[in-house]
């Protein structure tokens, strides 16, 4: 008996852990909603797929040619490239024209959304006779001003050149390829053949970073610059040299704008800014990248979401003609695993979106990472806002300190398979957020899990060399079978996955989300590219949606004179802040093109909630084009408004 109670003095400590463990495995379980509340809380939505029309007549492929050095993981290699906008690029008034960047063909297709005008105009691809070769892939596309002329201009962002800007011509009379001038962002390229700069983008950002009143781009690259796409050359590539603090990616490179014009033959210029973010900042692995004003005062922070290393939080000190940023990193916590805390996790970040989660009337955050149970079992992150107002965020992120709590387990949103594109909006306008959230990797017949388990263990001095990865191949999986997930509130900050009830969980890998009201409705409609698989379009037919507040913000300089409406330039980075009669905060923002490979339109979208019919107070604030800061209050009815924002708002 003695030696039995001695056995057990020794183990008290472990099993007193074992204890605790078991005790906070519980406690962080969330709330699991019941069938019969799933199926409830989903008769608030409906969804219409609808396919998407795209051009026939171009060879079809399954997979990609890679360098050799990258031969035997040719199905990882060729696992991104699927990418969606939206966005009126016609100036019909509506964000119906979606902007498609489909692998199978490797093209990038402008075509209208499926609604009842979608017979405005033929889907066609976009082409130009700027240098390419064959080694050159297109990766998505970003719809913007980038001249200031008040037309949609497209950006096509490659594997193995620079991007290209298609800049809107004002003698179209029709949407089509003519429509579009095609211009270097990257000048000096020349010759018929490209041989200039392989950069290998992923990710970008379109927003004013140094407060000029301008719009500056953002271009983040995965790889580092090499061949990757080649398939005639051996070497000039590498991998990720670490699986948790990799910096020998392809470095980024802000563009500040600098001026442009119109006519039909537009020009638009940039000064390319190389250091204003640190090496180890520069040369991450981005896949995401995400502009928001977050503390107020005029100017954008910015979210980097890296694979194979921390993400970051960049917080916004620059100045007109001027890029600065510092980095915001949680301090090492006793009881925060460190990969929970914002700028120290070792998780392989893939989307990233803000918004207003819990109505506190501050921006919180959700990255997308892969959490395949069996697999990879990471985490999502849901990161709510814990700072008392915008005067507190701006001390802390100014002081390097990040006011934000991984909240995913408990609220119900930590684990959906390898993520992707993340989108929040209102989808039944009831003043709370959904998430949006793509999946799935590659698509097979045989599983490969257990080889990418080994590779996530292997020693970090193998990683960078192609060769040492494991075997992945066309016909082999890895989540193929993930599906979309839609999370819809619950209450207490908790959420459910609505998508099987929904029908949007369809076995297809998915990259991109796209959002916009494209029929005016009121209602948001997204639409998702999904990897080597046509793109689909949902239409929201949700049956008693609340009332909403849409905004078409532009500036009130006039739209050059053409042959075709436009849209008029939005006012990227313009912030909204509307309360309702019950004293509700709801938030909103022109978005410049925040995510993965999927980008929202300039719009602003927010539910009000049942039962509001009369005149909410709005509070804007926005720079005009000399840079100056604006904050106006106006009261305005539910339903779509345009304003035009310069030293005051007018509606149209």
């Amino acid at each position: 008996m003695k030696s039995a109670a001695g056995w057990l003095r020794r183990q008290l400590t472990g099993v007193v852990a074992l204890i605790l463990m078991a005790a906070v495995f519980i406690v962080a379980q969330p709330s699991t909603p019941s069938a019969a509340d799933t199926t409830s809380l989903a008769g608030n939505y409906a969804f219409s797929p609808k396919s998407i029309a795209m051009p026939s007549g171009f060879p079809q492929q399954e997979i990609r040619a890679v360098n050799k050095d990258y031969k035997h993981i040719d199905a990882w290699i060729s696992s991104v490239g699927a990418a969606i906008a939206m966005n009126d690029v016609d100036g019909d008034g509506l964000p119906n024209d979606l902007c498609v960047t489909d692998p199978r063909i490797d093209q990038v297709v402008v075509t209208p959304a499926p609604d009842a005008k979608a017979d405005r105009y033929a889907p066609f691809a976009l082409s130009h006779s700027l240098p390419m070769n064959e080694h050159i892939a297109p990766m998505g596309c970003l719809a913007g001003d980038f001249n200031e002329d008040g037309r949609t201009d497209l950006m096509v962002y490659y594997w193995g050149r620079t991007p290209v800007l298609f800049l809107a011509r004002t003698d179209a009379t029709a949407l089509n390829n003519a429509a579009f001038a095609p211009t270097e962002l990257v000048p000096g390229v020349s010759g018929p053949v490209y041989d200039g700069p392989q950069w290998n983008s992923n990710a970008v950002a379109f927003d004013d970073f140094d407060g000029d009143g301008h719009g500056d781009l953002l271009i983040t690259n995965y790889f580092p610059h090499g061949p990757v796409l080649n398939d005639q050359v051996s070497g000039g590539v590498a991998m990720n040299d670490s699986m948790s603090a990799a910096y020998n990616g392809g470095e980024d490179y802000f563009f500040r704008w600098t001026g442009g014009t119109s006519g039909i033959r537009p020009t638009a210029s940039y000064e390319r800014v190389d250091d204003a973010l640190p090496t180890d900042v520069s040369k991450g692995w981005e896949l995401a990248a995400a502009a928001n004003d977050l503390d107020g005062d005029g100017l954008p922070e910015l979210y980097l979401a890296n694979d194979f290393g921390p993400d970051r939080l960049l917080y916004n000190q620059s100045t007109p003609g001027e890029l600065k940023f510092s980095l915001v990193e949680d301090v090492r916590s006793p009881v925060v695993p460190k990969s929970k805390q914002v700028g120290l996790d070792s998780f392989k970040g893939m989307g990233v979106d803000f918004g207003d989660l819990d109505g506190d009337g501050l921006y919180d955050m959700f990255v997308s990472n892969i959490t395949t149970s069996w697999g990879i079992q990471e985490s999502n992150f849901q990161f709510m806002n814990t700072a008392r107002d915008h005067a507190d965020l701006r001390d802390k992120l100014a002081e390097g300190k990040p006011p934000f709590t991984d909240t995913s387990a408990p609220a119900g949103t930590a684990w959906s398979g390898w993520g992707w594109d993340v989108k929040m909006g209102d989808f039944d306008n009831d003043g709370r957020q959904e998430i949006a959230q793509s999946t799935g990797f590659v698509k097979g017949q045989t599983d490969r899990w257990p080889q990418l388990q080994e590779l996530a263990t292997a020693n970090d001095e193998l990683l960078s060399n192609p060769l040492s990865w494991p075997r992945v191949n066309h016909g082999d999986d890895i989540g193929g079978t993930q599906r979309l997930a839609f999370y819809s509130p619950i209450g207490d900050g908790a959420y459910a996955n609505l998508a099987g009830e929904l029908g949007l969980d369809v076995p297809v890998p998915t990259r991109g989300i796209a959002t916009g009201d494209t029929d005016g409705d009121g209602k948001l409609d997204f639409a998702v590219a999904r990897q080597w698989d046509q793109p689909v379009f949902y239409q929201n037919q949700a049956p008693a949606p609340g009332s909403f507040l849409g905004l078409r913000l532009t500036h009130d300089s006039p739209s050059a004179d053409g042959a075709t409406p436009a849209a008029g330039s939005p006012v990227v980075g313009a912030q909204v802040t509307v309360t309702t009669p019950d004293g509700r905060k709801l938030l909103g923002r022109v978005d410049g093109g925040s995510g993965h490979s999927g980008k929202r339109s300039n719009d602003v979208h927010i539910g009000l909630g049942d039962g509001v019919t009369g005149p909410v107070q709005v509070h804007l604030k926005w720079r005009d084009r000399t840079g100056r800061l604006h904050e106006q209050e106006l009261k305005l009815t539910p339903g779509w408004h345009s304003l035009q924002l310069g030293e005051q708002a007018k509606e149209k």
